[in-house]
């Protein structure tokens, strides 16, 4: 059985940025909080709960006595500014390409078009973004929605970071006709198409596909979705307890990509199970 790694799988530049910013602050102080899960990916971020590194949700529950860590998606406009009135240290780990898409979107509404975010709706990453816009938006998630929209004299539209660029070239055909000006400004990161590209790649020549990643990532759903196409025969996990011998039986090539969340531990882990998993066929085999 052949296994065949995905270029580009795992942790992407602002993914791993923000982790090691957590990680450098638990070792530095006491009281340390992310607003929201750092990354999503619930196993990593299990490991930062054992360091004393509490996600908190609501940001009614944040204290003057702690440390407060901006995950990787960002926060809303209003948030960021509840969190400075409160006067608790502010670390901020957002992703350089989530604030790009932040000003983009500001900038577009400023200049006085009424700005599309492509993306997930009820993402945090699109619910920070929006809220950088000073007047009218629209929320689109496919090019179906895309079609529903009204017509207005001038469209500007961004994307979510981690969105797929052929859906959003979708997109942008469909707009086009539904506006008499559009301004572009593709805020999708270059490590999210590279990593669909290598992902591509990969599916187009095994008989399996695995996909690693946090259930709750977008990113990695896409890529799913993505390699779904390609290859029937996808699964999507989050670590290596979720596979089983049988599932290889008959499998000639098995290839492997990972979401932008997942740490290199659980993609080796996988590998090492493939690996035993191949070297049990050959014994078998052998025999």
């Amino acid at each position: 059985m052949k296994i065949i790694v995905a270029e580009h799988a795992g942790f992407c530049f602002g993914v791993e940025r923000a982790v090691g910013i957590v990680e450098n602050a638990a070792n530095k102080k006491s009281n340390v909080i992310t607003l929201g899960p750092i990354i999503h990916n619930p196993q990593l971020v299990n490991k930062l709960k054992e360091k004393g590194v509490l996600p908190l949700e609501n940001i009614d529950e944040v204290k003057d006595v702690h440390t407060v860590i901006i995950r990787s998606h960002g926060i809303t406009k209003d948030n960021y500014e509840l969190l400075k009135n409160q006067g608790v240290e502010i670390i901020d780990a957002t992703c350089p390409f989530v604030i790009k898409a932040h000003n983009s979107a500001m900038k577009l509404s400023k200049e006085g078009y009424s700005v599309i975010v492509f993306g997930d709706k009820n993402h945090p990453e699109v619910k920070g973004i929006v809220s950088y816009v000073e007047g009218e938006y629209f929320l689109v998630s496919n090019s179906e929605e895309a079609k529903n929209l009204p017509f207005r004299k001038r469209y500007g539209l961004v994307a979510q970071t981690t969105q797929n660029s052929q859906s959003f070239e979708e997109v942008i055909r469909i707009v086009q006709e539904k506006c008499d000006e559009l301004k572009v400004i593709n805020t999708i990161c270059n490590a999210t198409t590279h990593r669909q590209e290598a992902a591509k790649e990969v599916a187009k020549q095994v008989d399996m596909m695995i996909v690693i990643g946090g259930k709750n990532s977008g990113n990695t759903r896409r890529l799913f979705e993505i390699c779904s196409e390609l290859c029937k025969n996808t699964v999507h996990i989050e670590t290596k307890d979720e596979l089983s011998e049988k599932m290889f039986e008959n499998i000639e090539k098995v290839g492997i990509t990972a979401g932008a969340s997942t740490p290199d531990y659980l993609i080796k882990d996988v590998i090492n199970y493939l690996e035993e998993v191949k070297n049990e066929r050959e014994r078998k085999e052998n025999r």
